[in-house]
């Protein structure tokens, strides 16, 4: 087999394609990439068993057909260092003998007989598949809303991904930790179908990295699986088992008390304040009244502390609340309007954090547990 390709265009496609491959794999043939010619288009699939990313390219003066596997670390490592010029393979259909050349150098390499790749293969699944198409930026941004809230606990591995609660109005996706939640709705697209599936963080990862926004994606989804295709990459990846917590009973519907501020100068404000917090806890405390907000944390432990006031519109009681300043300093981040909305009832409750305005056809909310406060 032989064919031409452009470095940098097979440089960034087996970049693209090892993110799906693991750093230590039970079987040694993971560690490699599967490259399938056949007529003049070049495949380079990449998996871990539970997923696996396909990536497609036209090559030219391609001569023979067949498959090879080509260890995946050192490939890319090559082509990163190589400047953008035309690449000759060359692949030794007897000895497997792989030659990379250009003008200027020639590398080697031993392939690995491609019929011994484990194929990738969809679990047993006696539900309908449901197909939809939509603008790849719709799914990129739930999984940006939503994705620092999954939960990491393996005694919850249902939390361990994002909900995709899809009907045929809107998609709703959905992230918690039981800690803090994130409810992100989307009507920028009706899928047109019902199917719900919980999107491991990895394979939430892959496509956030991976498939560019201003592309249209094709969804299949089954019980257990999905297949997720544009021009370019094919990916098959399986779900969490199991059913997600009903997330909407979790939202207060009365939190009667409002508060408006400055997202920038309360974030600012909270990462100053909270370096002065005890690590172990991270808890950081806020009395609000009417106009202000004074925010206090202390480390009993280095015997330090931190204090600071902020201007602020509130409607409600004066209130002592306390958060963990990571979290709410992740949730600050992901809010982009210039102010954000604070719902709160009363210490034990739930903060509902919303931004002043949704984008067009979209809904975000953001859930966070307060922690207990003594004493302010």
């Amino acid at each position: 087999m032989k064919f031409n390709v452009p470095s940098k265009t097979l440089y960034n496609l087996t970049s693209a394609v090892s993110k799906v491959i693991n750093a230590k794999n039970a079987l040694t043939i993971l560690n490699s990439f599967l490259f399938q010619l056949e007529d003049n288009v070049l495949t380079i699939t990449g998996s871990d068993v539970e997923n696996a990313l396909t990536a497609r390219i036209e090559v030219e003066q391609a001569e023979g057909e067949g498959k090879f596997c080509i260890d995946a670390r050192r490939l890319v490592d090559l082509l990163k260092e190589l400047p953008e010029q035309g690449l000759e393979i060359t692949i030794d259909d007897e000895t497997l003998e792989i030659i990379i050349s250009y003008s200027s150098g020639r590398y080697t390499m031993v392939a690995t007989p491609g019929d011994q790749y484990p194929e990738y293969r969809r679990e047993d699944d006696d539900t309908e598949p449901s197909t939809f198409t939509c603008p790849t930026s719709v799914v990129l941004k739930g999984i940006d809303k939503t994705i620092f809230a999954v939960g990491t606990d393996d005694f919850h591995p249902q939390m361990m991904g994002i909900l995709l609660d899809i009907v045929p109005e809107q998609i709703t996706f959905v992230a918690t930790d039981t800690r803090k939640l994130v409810r992100y709705i989307s009507r920028e697209v009706q899928p047109g179908v019902t199917a719900k599936c919980i999107l491991p963080f990895k394979p939430a990862t892959i496509l956030k990295n991976v498939f560019a926004k201003d592309d249209t994606l094709t969804i299949t989804l089954t019980g257990k699986s999905a297949t997720m295709q544009n021009g370019t990459f094919t990916f098959n990846c399986r779900f969490i088992k199991g059913n997600y917590p009903p997330y909407n009973r979790v939202i207060p519907e009365n939190n009667p008390y409002v508060l408006r501020v400055d997202r920038m100068r309360f974030l600012n404000a909270v990462r100053r304040v909270g370096v002065f917090v005890d690590p172990g806890f991270g808890l950081e405390k806020f009395k609000i009244t009417n106009d202000q907000i004074h925010l206090k944390s202390s480390d009993s432990s280095m015997l330090t502390s931190g204090n600071e006031r902020l201007d602020c519109e509130y409607q409600g009681p004066e209130i002592v609340i306390g958060f963990n300043a990571p979290f709410l300093i992740e949730i600050c981040n992901t809010l982009a309007t210039s102010d954000i909305i604070v719902s709160l009832s009363d210490p034990s409750r739930p903060g509902v954090f919303r931004p002043t305005e949704d984008e067009a056809n979209t809904e975000l909310l953001m859930l966070l547990m307060p922690m207990n406060v003594t004493e302010f």
